[in-house]
């Protein structure tokens, strides 16, 4: 194993011995962590998750206009959703090894480019009522995706270090959250002037996201030559089989937060137009944003808290999942109650909002810069397909009842806690 002279601590456990990781190293911009350089550096990253969230949440509202626009069926209408996320579930891997392979940035503008052009492809399959082209269009979009957020990640861990890092992730991960907040509302604002409207707002995002990063973010050099394909594969699967128990719980755990957060706004955005509520607009897109703001402030304030206190991770790690399994749990036997509903998937969201930044710290500083990006992609691949199979399961859970939807999520939500507890335990400083 690779000694460095300066000592960093890895993500441990009982019987894990591994080598100290390499210290990154950057070209140090000229503006210090809190000057305005490094304020607006952090909000070009952030801009990449808030428009890959968009590509999904701002169009959660416009499902049931969609549906009979097109005379299309709920499940169909979810597949708009579903198609985006297991294309770029299958595209995350390549496009973590082509970061790795050449640069982060080289990776992020073309993946925005063809995310943008997707976009009005899309929105002009629904102006000709074409289901078919706007799936196909969806696909495309998915394509684009992949080489977004997940890269977003892995570079966070290129340019940062320490406690900065760990603010930047939560800050990604908040990012995240924020495009959820936002995105119903702003969906269902443009649906007032025409249901299509939010697919063709998705370029205008796009090209704003590709200003910032091609302006404002300055990729550090490669320090060494990029190893061969067999040579990278090999490391991959080092890196999995050395850390596979606790990698495992974290992709698992990170992929089923976001199948329950996709999959309840689903639900709750479905129960909304039906009796006795009948709903629909900007009020229904913010009582969707209510659980998602929760969320939010929760992973940007864990984010800027944990810096590399493993020991703090691993409590809130474990907090967030009682959090979520006890909400959900109680939702089987009061989700007739709309204010006990929401309250309820609110408190499973701040759960939410504990464990995503404390997974994103330790699965980024887990590995060699060299590796990073096919890491987080792996983890984001999971993550999308979590976001892609919650509307169709949730849409089948539906039709058998309401209770079985959150019998499900809360025993699911309770092998995660077992798999946390008992398989992630970080040392007191993780790299």
């Amino acid at each position: 194993m690779e000694q460095t002279k300066t000592k960093k601590l890895n993500i441990s456990f009982e019987s894990d011995m591994e080598a100290p990781a390499p210290e990154k190293v950057r070209s140090k911009p000229s503006h210090g962590d809190g000057s305005k350089g490094r304020i607006w550096e952090f909000i070009a990253i952030a801009s990449i998750p808030l428009v890959l969230v968009l590509g999904n949440s701002m169009l959660v509202p416009v499902l049931p206009d969609m549906e009979k626009r097109l005379n299309i069926s709920q499940f169909q209408s979810s597949l708009v959703i579903t198609l985006f996320s297991v294309t770029a579930g299958i595209f995350i891997p390549f496009s973590g090894y082509m970061s790795d392979r050449f640069t982060r940035k080289g990776v992020i503008i073309p993946s925005l480019i063809v995310y943008g052009l997707a976009g009005i492809l899309a929105g002009l399959a629904a102006v000709w009522g074409s289901y078919w082209l706007l799936i196909v269009a969806r696909a495309v979009q998915g394509i684009g995706a992949a080489g977004t957020a997940s890269i977003a990640m892995a570079l966070v861990g290129d340019l940062y270090d320490n406690g900065t890092e760990s603010k930047a992730l939560g800050l990604t991960e908040a990012s995240n959250g924020t495009g959820k907040v936002i995105s119903p509302i702003l969906g269902s604002l443009l649906a007032l002037i025409v249901w299509y409207a939010p697919f063709f707002a998705f370029p205008v995002f796009c090209l704003a996201s590709l200003l910032l990063v091609l302006f404002l973010i300055k990729e550090p050099e490669k320090e060494k030559e990029p190893p061969r394909l067999g040579q990278y594969a090999s490391r991959i699967a080092g890196i999995f089989k050395e850390k596979a128990r606790w990698l495992v719980a974290a992709f698992f755990s990170g992929s089923l937060a976001l199948f329950i957060l996709f999959g309840v706004l689903f639900y709750l955005s479905n129960i909304l137009e039906d009796p006795p509520y009948h709903i629909k607009g900007i009020t229904k897109g913010s009582i969707l944003a209510i659980p998602l703001l929760g969320m939010v402030v929760t992973s940007y304030t864990t984010g800027s808290v944990i810096k590399k206190n493993g020991i703090l991770m691993r409590w809130l790690m474990n907090i967030g999942l009682v959090m979520m399994t006890a909400a959900l749990a109680l939702t089987i036997f009061l989700n007739k109650n709309i204010y006990l509903l929401i309250g309820l998937l609110t408190l499973s969201s701040i759960g939410t909002g504990l464990l995503l930044p404390c997974l994103n710290t330790m699965i980024t500083g887990s590995v060699k810069k060299e590796e990073r990006g096919m890491i987080t992609s792996f983890y984001n691949s999971l993550r999308f397909l979590g976001v892609a199979f919650g509307p169709p399961l949730f849409d089948w859970l539906m039709g058998i009842s309401h209770a079985i939807v959150f019998i499900t999520v809360s025993v699911l939500s309770l092998i995660s806690l077992g798999l946390v507890f008992f398989l992630i335990k970080p040392d007191a400083k993780v790299s």
